[in-house]
């Protein structure tokens, strides 16, 4: 009897890894989750567990920090991981001149530093036993100047890339997610309202679904909704002035309490 694939899923806390998580168990993974929110965490495998009747490790880990991200890689090492996601991720309040820089290191680390290693870890595994798939959540933020969170997510995007070039013709696929807005607590965190028309706002549910059929299909970018594959193919022609000057024009309002 094969043993059950296996997927290692960090942020799966809340939001969009939460969504992989739940999607993952029902298709018959095992699963290693990822995140800084024991709590949470241990809640979620222990519901997947239940429900799905799969097995599901809670391994907290913040991944801002070297222990959290080598004990992460200690897992790729030690365990056959047939599926890594790379979807941890967390955003700031504040502008770049207004934010300590320790604080811009850390979500550099997380949105770029992290997924580099993890990724290269997991691919020589993966390659060594022949088989694998890893998912790097970028974000559609990556085309824009919005700052040190578009900066590291562009990073990741071609980072992803390049991998994925390496990686041409063998057994170990890459993929880049890059989503749009998604229905997910990320905004009420930052203390910010939803900008924009409801339309504009995809489910967790369309943005796994798409980005896992993506992966499988061996596309190197994936950018779930049709109306935001539309923006991502302008978005390189667009001059870089007027980009310049769209995402300095584009703000959150505060909610009232923050």
């Amino acid at each position: 009897m094969n043993p059950r694939p296996r997927a290692l899923i960090t942020g799966a806390s809340s939001g969009l890894g939460r969504g992989y998580a739940r999607t993952l168990a029902a298709e018959g993974y095992d699963l290693v989750l990822v995140a800084r929110d024991a709590d949470r965490l241990n809640q979620l495998a222990e519901q997947v567990r239940t429900t799905q009747s799969t097995h599901a490790e809670a391994a907290v880990a913040d991944l801002s920090t070297r222990d959290g991200i080598d004990a992460v890689n200690e897992i790729i090492a030690t365990q056959p991981i047939d599926v890594l996601i790379n979807n941890a991720g967390f955003g700031l309040r504040g502008t770049l001149l207004d934010t300590d820089a320790a604080e811009l290191d850390a979500l550099d680390r997380v949105l770029a530093g992290a997924v580099r290693e993890l990724s290269l870890a997991a691919a020589r595994r993966m390659q060594s036993r022949g088989r694998g798939g890893i998912i790097n959540v970028s974000s559609l933020a990556a085309v824009t100047t919005m700052g040190q969170y578009a900066a590291s997510k562009a990073s990741t995007l071609v980072f992803t890339e390049a991998l994925a070039g390496e990686l041409r013709g063998g057994p170990v696929t890459v993929t880049a997610v890059l989503p749009g807005f998604i229905r997910t607590e990320f905004h009420s965190r930052l203390g910010v309202e939803r900008p924009g028309p409801g339309l504009i706002w995809l489910s967790v549910d369309q943005v796994v679904r798409e980005s896992l059929r993506d992966a499988r299909a061996g596309k190197v970018v994936s950018v779930p909704g049709w109306g935001y594959r539309i923006a991502a193919l302008v978005a390189p022609v667009v001059p870089r002035p007027l980009m310049r000057w769209g995402s300095a024009g584009f703000s959150f309002a505060r909610t009232r309490d923050h």
